[in-house]
């Protein structure tokens, strides 16, 4: 080696800098030198921050009855669905819940299993709606994937790990909050293996192994092996604080729920019925219809359809969904939160356009949809191939009110040259306003009939004429139910708020009676009414006349009804007359 004078080795810092500037020549500042003098002091420790004592991840208090009132408000029918997925959910999250309150591990017990669930049904009959809406309404993090683009580590695909690190992701990072999260697959009837397939078993039966551990109990570092950013990321990490973090996720409180068509194995089952059943039995097999031998499965049919039986011991919980009939299609479509037709509505919205349809239409639309035998899928292209030409059309010409009725869908080319002739423009106005009535009563009977739940959940006493605003301002608005409710208890809550304003600002105690906020509501929500106006017209028609009131008779509490606030002169006066003389 090379020494300067005085036989002294050359300095590591003048090193480190010569070499540096190097470095930063050369590759422009991407690359930098690290030297252990430069480098925190070395920790290695677990990813899993402790828990805060009595901290709970999670604040889950719904019982199975108040998740099934949320699910009817938007899935029609899957009365056995919706109450084995609402209680078998409820009490594992409730279960969490309570494993967190007691702390120190007191809950658990040795050999826990978890109420994973298997979903059997056909296409379109809304099993991943019902999850989405389940995972939406609880508040967990959760993932979707569809099994065939998973495979096991070594084959082509992804790796099943994924899944827990998306889940990750979608909780922010947090990984405890992951650790309470759904996991739900599509479409797994699609890694059964096949008795008649050559090649891909051993694919199929390597996913469902490799979904095994994470399915019951088992820890999932969350750095990719052999991942260029994932090794980045655990520099940078260690760079910061001097620590080698090794995040790893426990699947033990994940819930997986996993769903297919299913489609053969109803053959499956045929065939074992017909074993068990010898002569006439066996002619009443034949003749069960797909739903109803599906209703039968056993794990032994799961078994012979393709499954390892492992695999099918992680999950203990079966739900079997209905298949739909034509009424159920129109009932779907009838539905105020259904997507379906939110989602029309919310296109011609876009340009501007109200779209309202009637209930013969809506008939036609289900009976398209059933003869396509897609399920509820149906109903989006029955819906698309009928109003197309009008999509394209009407946002070039300035009409604003468009009702879908059974002669639209039976002749749309001659019902379009009319519509945009306008020479019936009356015709169909009045077309519009009487569909837009009807429906307006239809959703108002609706919340009537809902108004104990609504109620209850948004904190607000529906009268008949509230039910009939919050079904107009629904009409009028592209949202769900739930949001117009919203809407209308944020308005009430906003008269609330004056009275404090008036009682801060002028010291005076006045009280809205209901039908007085019945009005107000109305004001706010047709005519685009602020608080700072309301109070404007508070202060300038009522205040003088209660001042006077409260100087005379040192009152200074006043109620205001509809009438009042219609015809302030005239109850003033009456006050007046009534308190002082």
């Amino acid at each position: 080696m090379k020494k300067e004078k005085n036989n002294i080795p050359h300095d590591p810092k003048k090193i480190e800098k010569e070499l540096g500037e190097f470095l930063n020549k050369k590759f422009g500042g991407n690359v930098k030198i690290i030297t252990p003098s430069v480098l925190p002091h070395q920790e290695t420790f677990s990813g899993k921050p402790s828990l805060k004592k009595n901290k709970n991840l999670i604040n889950f208090n719904i019982k199975p009855r108040e998740l099934i009132a949320y699910l009817d408000q938007y899935v029609v029918k899957q009365t056995k669905a919706k109450s084995v997925l609402s209680t078998k959910i409820c009490t594992h999250f409730n279960r969490i819940r309570h494993s967190q309150t007691m702390g120190n591990g007191l809950s658990k017990i040795t050999g826990n299993i978890k109420s994973n669930i298997l979903m059997l049904g056909p296409t379109g009959i809304g099993k991943t709606y019902l999850i989405k809406l389940i995972a939406k309404k609880i508040g967990v993090p959760f993932v979707k994937a569809d099994a065939t683009k998973f495979s096991e580590t070594g084959y082509v695909g992804g790796d099943v790990e994924d899944l827990i690190r998306d889940l990750v992701k979608e909780a922010n990072d947090d990984i405890q909050l992951a650790e309470c999260g759904i996991i739900y697959i599509d479409e797994i009837d699609k890694i059964a293996s096949s008795p008649s397939v050559i090649g891909a078993q051993v694919s199929r039966t390597g996913v469902q192994r490799a979904l095994l551990k994470p399915m019951e109990e088992t820890d999932v570092n969350l750095k990719v092996p052999h991942d260029p950013v994932s090794m980045m990321q655990e520099l940078e990490s260690f760079q910061k604080t001097g620590k080698r973090a090794k995040q790893i996720v426990n699947t033990s409180n994940i819930l997986f729920i996993v769903s297919g068509a299913f489609s053969e194995l109803s053959n499956v089952i045929r065939r074992r019925l017909s074993r068990q059943n010898i002569g006439f039995g066996s002619k009443l097999v034949q003749s069960k219809k797909e739903n109803e031998l599906l209703k039968l499965t056993k794990a032994e049919d799961l078994v012979n359809f393709g499954f390892e039986s492992e695999f099918i011991g992680r999950l203990p919980v079966r739900c079997i969904l209905d298949t739909l009939t034509q009424e159920d299609l129109y009932s779907i479509l009838k539905m105020p939160n259904n997507p379906v037709i939110l989602s029309k509505r919310l296109d011609f919205n876009a340009y501007d356009i109200k779209i309202i349809f009637t209930d013969e239409a809506l008939k036609i639309i289900a009976k398209r949809a059933y003869e396509e035998n897609t399920g509820a899928r149906g109903l989006v292209s029955a819906i698309e191939e009928a109003l197309l030409d009008f999509e394209e059309k009407l946002p070039s010409h300035d009409l604003l009110k468009f009702t879908v009725t059974k002669k639209i869908l039976e002749d749309p080319k001659g019902c379009l040259i009319d519509f945009l002739a306008k020479k019936n423009a009356l015709k169909w106005e009045n077309i519009y306003e009487k569909a837009l009535l009807n429906y307006k009563d239809y959703i108002s009977k609706y919340i009537n009939d809902n108004k104990k739940i609504f109620s209850i959940r948004h904190g607000l006493t529906l009268s008949q004429i509230r039910c009939d605003m919050t079904a107009l301002y629904f009409c009028n608005n592209v949202m769900e139910i739930e949001d117009a409710l919203n809407k209308i208890k944020k308005v009430h809550d906003s008269i609330k708020e004056i009275e404090i304003e008036v009682l801060k600002s002028y010291n005076l105690n006045i009280i809205f009676e209901e039908d007085a906020i019945d009005f107000l509501i109305e004001q706010f929500i047709n005519h685009n009414a602020t608080n700072h106006e309301i109070l404007s017209k508070i202060y300038d028609n009522y205040y003088n006349g209660f001042n006077l009131i409260r100087e005379k008779t040192g009152k200074d509490r006043f109620f205001l009804s509809k009438n009042a606030l219609i015809d302030n002169e005239t109850y003033l006066n009456d006050l007046i007359r009534k308190e002082i003389t």
